[in-house]
């Protein structure tokens, strides 16, 4: 008997990344209700085939479960959604969990608003992408008290492979920030390496071939890397999405702290954005390499270092 059967759980946001966590955590037995904003986003039916009960409301779907988990757009839609109704609605001690990036201060904020409700919470930001989230190998970097991790951690080894415990409320979220700076730096890496490539008339394909295992290899190169040979641009994670999420890394760093390169790519994005209307910004990361369209020339300068 597993864990987690008839664990009741209710899962809020039910896009690419939470309909498919929903319904691995519906494959362990869990009770799941799920609920979305949008009723009828096409992503739902990855959590209602795999037996995610669809509810048409906050009430429903978080009446008597005991874990409410939640993955929507930004901090201001979770601060909304979790010191509202579900504060509002949620069974007493009940335990919250947001697994979307909202930052630090947000995640404090919130964890202080649902326990003067006598709800508990734990920030869970996850990395891994569309890929992570449907075969369930998402890495979840938690803040929260070690009592409430340890009590939902069958439900994240059900949706993750690499469980972190960061620290308090709020650790889970510094974490991811610094996280993301990674995978934006990361992915001017691998386009300018893509767009010399061009320049040289090397085939980008073999570049993934012979480089990925190597010194210059990374998450960006292996999985991204092929969607952009493809020309394939369509969202595991938008570029809505991770400028959202730089722009909290921008918030929560020190006002002394230079990061040059974080600003590279947030400019890249927007650019890359820009060329993606009307609805740019629904293109996944990848489409960063479209801010390199214009042909790269090599210099023959010999550069005194």
């Amino acid at each position: 008997m597993s864990a987690c059967d008839e664990v009741k759980v209710a899962f809020l946001g039910l896009g690419i990344m939470g309909s498919a966590m929903s319904a691995n955590l519906r494959k362990t037995g869990a009770s799941v209700r799920g609920w979305n904003r949008s009723p009828g986003r096409t992503s739902l039916e990855t959590a209602r085939a795999a037996g995610v009960e669809i509810v048409d409301s906050i009430e429903h779907a978080v009446k008597d479960a005991r874990v409410i988990f939640s993955c929507v757009g930004d901090e201001h839609d979770s601060m909304q959604l979790l010191t509202g109704e579900v504060a509002k609605f949620g069974s007493p001690n009940a335990l919250i969990v947001d697994m979307g990036t909202i930052g630090q201060a947000f995640a404090r904020n919130i964890g202080e608003a649902l326990a003067a409700h006598g709800l508990r919470f734990l920030d869970a930001p996850v990395t891994g992408g569309d890929v992570g989230a449907r075969e369930g190998t998402l890495t979840i970097l938690v803040g929260g008290s070690s009592e409430d991790f340890a009590e939902c951690k069958p439900l994240f080894d059900a949706m993750g492979k690499k469980i972190f415990h960061c620290g308090a409320i709020g650790s889970g979220q510094a974490m991811k920030l610094c996280n993301q700076i990674l995978c934006a730096v990361n992915m001017v890496a691998v386009s300018e390496a893509f767009a010399l490539a061009d320049a040289m008339d090397i085939d980008k394909k073999a570049i993934i071939d012979s480089l990925s295992a190597g010194a210059g290899g990374s998450w960006v190169l292996t999985n991204l890397g092929p969607r952009i040979v493809k020309g394939d641009f369509a969202p595991g994670f938008t570029l809505d999405h991770m400028l959202k999420d730089l722009r909290l890394v921008s918030e929560n760093q020190g006002a002394d702290t230079l990061l040059p390169g974080t600003q590279l790519a947030i400019d890249l994005f927007k650019k890359a954005r820009s060329l993606g209307e009307p609805n740019g910004g629904q293109q996944g990361t990848q489409a960063m390499f479209r801010a390199y369209a214009q042909p790269v020339k090599v210099s023959s300068t010999n550069f005194n270092i």
